[in-house]
């Protein structure tokens, strides 16, 4: 499994890179997303079904916690990415370093 997550302040607007393959995506806090073309609240803890093929916004109103999940084989942050993503070096994972907590645990 792999998974990242990104803690939102309050009133942050966030858009996501292109997400190739069906996920899971789990929000804690107090926010809005963006999907089927209109928004939607998200308030407390919800678990939402992501299809493949979508780019998502999110709007934090009070602190946000954005957690993705999905099953793979990738061995590494890098393939990971790539396998969910064509544009991985958007990321901020590529960016900010200082910030990332990496385990992998080969099961």
């Amino acid at each position: 499994m792999y998974s990242r997550t990104i803690i939102m302040p309050p009133e942050t607007p966030l858009i996501g890179a292109l997400i190739k393959i069906p996920t899971l995506v789990i929000t804690v806090g107090s926010g809005k997303v963006f999907v089927n073309g209109k928004w939607q609240d998200v308030n407390g803890y919800q678990v939402i079904p992501g299809c493949a093929g979508r780019k998502q916004a999110f709007f934090s109103i009070g602190p946000l916690i954005i957690t993705m999940v999905f099953p793979t084989k990738a061995r590494t942050v890098e393939e990971a990415e790539a396998e969910f993503t064509d544009e991985a070096h958007l990321l901020l994972s590529r960016r900010q370093d200082e910030m990332n907590t990496v385990t992998i645990t080969g099961e």
